[in-house]
């Protein structure tokens, strides 16, 4: 049986090497003072959300090396239904989720429940993760980026 390959529109990074560069930035800024493994699972759920088969990949395999287990991987698009998730990745996710359907709204709700598991500025890092992540999903999935490809 042999894959389907969809075709990579662009390369981006190639194309304007300037944006990209300021993406990388904000991306590495984002991730300051937040823990590698929460890091990767609202990473990975954005990705998710956003259809973005080659963030899926990349962070599926970061999850991995941060020591992630596959059973978590594996249930994270049900992570509501799952009890493998601490109250504050709920929280995170919860706000993934919301921010990530932004037209939805980010409710109280969602925003207390997360401000209760992190402090003021770990809840600053997570928001700017959580909109980094959404700037490469758009940007991968609207050029096609391939899963594997650099």
């Amino acid at each position: 049986m042999t894959a389907f390959q969809v075709p990579q529109r662009m390369n981006f990074s190639a194309v304007a090497p300037k944006v990209f560069k300021a993406v990388l930035a904000l991306d590495a800024a984002a991730r300051e003072g937040l823990d590698p493994v929460l890091l990767e699972l609202v990473q990975i759920r954005a990705s998710q959300i956003n259809h973005c088969a080659y963030c899926i990949d990349y962070h599926t395999s970061d999850a991995r090396k941060a020591g992630e287990t596959e059973e978590r991987i594996y249930q994270l698009s049900a992570w509501e239904e799952s009890s493998l998730y601490t109250e504050k990745e709920r929280a995170a996710l919860a706000l993934t989720e919301a921010v990530t359907l932004l037209p939805q709204g980010v409710s109280d709700e969602v925003y207390n429940e997360a401000a209760k598991h992190f402090d003021e500025k770990e809840l600053a890092q997570l928001i700017a993760l959580i909109f980094t992540v959404n700037v490469w999903n758009r940007m991968n999935v609207t050029t096609r980026k391939t899963p594997g490809t650099e």
